[in-house]
């Protein structure tokens, strides 16, 4: 007989759910609250004065500055608290946020803007790891005993609502108004999202151990994170594909707001950028729910992630050569509910084969991973874009993504038993 965990299903207890509405309580605030400006934050930038290549370099500084931090916050986040970590992320968020808007109004040049999206970078790396490894821990502790990526598609479906919800608002928002309202309104939700936290979250399942030696402590978990992350081959390899398919994921979101602008004919029209990250946010929805579904179609995690990234190939292939917008929107959806499926699977792979005490900084340093590819892709790709056109630079792009693809068949090939986990018929005494 197979059990509702074994099959996917939802077999959460009391104290499992109440760890449930937390999480997509706090995965929904903050999701508001940054997505804002995610369908115009280009057309910011170049509305600032920077050119295509200086408006992904600015990008690129925020990525660098998750891989300078990820590592610390996810050491903060183990030794301090998650708890912590979170309530620190809001406020560096916001004030970071703040300080772009001014840099808006001013015209300043690009090295303030690299420093202050290094600092946004800051912001949120302080959540990468610990929310995520507070949600696991927590849903142990309680007895929870199904599948992760149950629980995490849920999440990814909290996200894209509030991603759609807080894209579209932008959008319309930023047309009515200006390209520099949807960042105060960031602000002011992320205020809002402190308060939130410090009444509701509260570290379960997991105790942080401080040291009178900071430096000390931080070389130990360190250590012991690199121990369980990149000296562990399964996670090593997963780590490894992150730079490619995740820095192609962050420049290709942000590229798709001036690309369909440009199929679309109208520079001005901010409504319809906000229109491309609302449908990325309808497809997170759906490949949230998928997640669990697609899971269970194959009897390894790595078969859904193998096949996502030579999907996401192909769609960013065809989409170079897309001149129809309405096509390109086709695709573009295509492209999010593929990724967004994977991601769970992804998420769910990696915590089975790490501690808990380590969980937060490893999952900072796999966080740390995909942000260095970040970091030298954009600006890569936006030079290619400014050289060749938003087409060819998509199609750069799925080409990049395919190089993770052998990553992820070597952590097949190594056998871990998280690849299996949760698929298996579990028979009734």
């Amino acid at each position: 007989m197979v059990t509702p965990a074994s099959a996917g299903g939802d077999s959460l207890n009391d104290a499992a759910r109440k760890i449930q509405r937390v999480y997509l309580t706090l995965t929904l605030g903050n999701t508001v609250a940054a997505s804002f400006i995610w369908g115009i934050n280009t057309l910011f930038l170049l509305d600032a004065g920077l050119s295509n290549l200086e408006a992904f370099a600015a990008n690129a500084f925020f990525t660098a500055g998750m891989v300078l931090f990820e590592v610390p916050t996810g050491v903060i986040a183990d030794g301090w608290g998650r708890r912590a970590s979170f309530l620190l992320g809001t406020i560096t968020l916001a004030a970071s946020t703040y300080l772009y808007y001014v840099l808006w109004q001013i015209s300043a040049p690009f090295w303030m803007w690299a420093v202050v999206s290094v600092l946004l970078g800051l912001g949120f790396t302080f959540f990468s790891g610990a929310v995520e490894a507070w949600l696991v821990d927590a849903l142990r502790f309680s007895g929870y005993e199904g599948g992760l990526e149950t629980v995490l598609g849920r999440g990814q479906m909290v996200q894209g609502v509030a991603m759609l919800l807080g894209s579209v608002a932008g959008g319309v928002i930023a047309q009515a108004t200006n390209l520099g309202v949807p960042f105060l309104i960031r602000v002011f939700v992320l205020v809002a999202m402190f308060a939130v936290a410090f009444g509701l979250m509260h570290d379960v399942g997991f105790s942080p151990e401080r040291s009178t030696h900071p430096l000390r402590a931080t070389r130990a978990v360190l250590s012991a994170s690199i121990e369980n992350g990149l000296k562990n081959p399964p996670v090593r390899y997963v780590m490894l594909a992150a730079p490619f398919s995740a820095g192609v994921g962050i420049y290709v979101f942000y590229a798709l707001q001036p690309f369909l602008l440009d199929l679309y004919g109208d520079p001005r029209a901010y409504s319809i950028a906000g229109l491309a990250a609302a449908i990325v946010a309808g497809s997170q929805i759906l490949g949230g729910w998928l997640a669990p579904h697609a899971r269970r179609l194959f009897h390894k995690r790595t078969s859904v992630l193998i096949l996502g990234g030579l999907a996401g190939f192909v769609i960013l292939l065809v989409l170079g050569f897309t001149r129809v917008f309405w096509v390109a929107l086709v695709l573009l959806a295509f492209w999010a509910v593929v990724g967004s499926a994977a991601t769970p699977v992804r998420q769910a792979y990696v915590n089975d084969m790490i501690p808990s005490k380590q969980r937060a900084t490893v999952l900072s340093f796999d966080s740390l991973m995909g942000s260095s590819g970040g970091v030298v892709v954009q600006p890569l790709l936006g030079r290619g874009a400014d050289l060749y056109g938003y087409p060819a630079s998509l199609a750069m792009a799925g080409i990049i993504e395919l190089i993770s693809v052998p990553f992820l068949l070597a952590s097949r090939r190594q056998g871990a038993s998280a690849d299996r986990a949760n698929t298996e018929a579990v028979q009734s005494p």
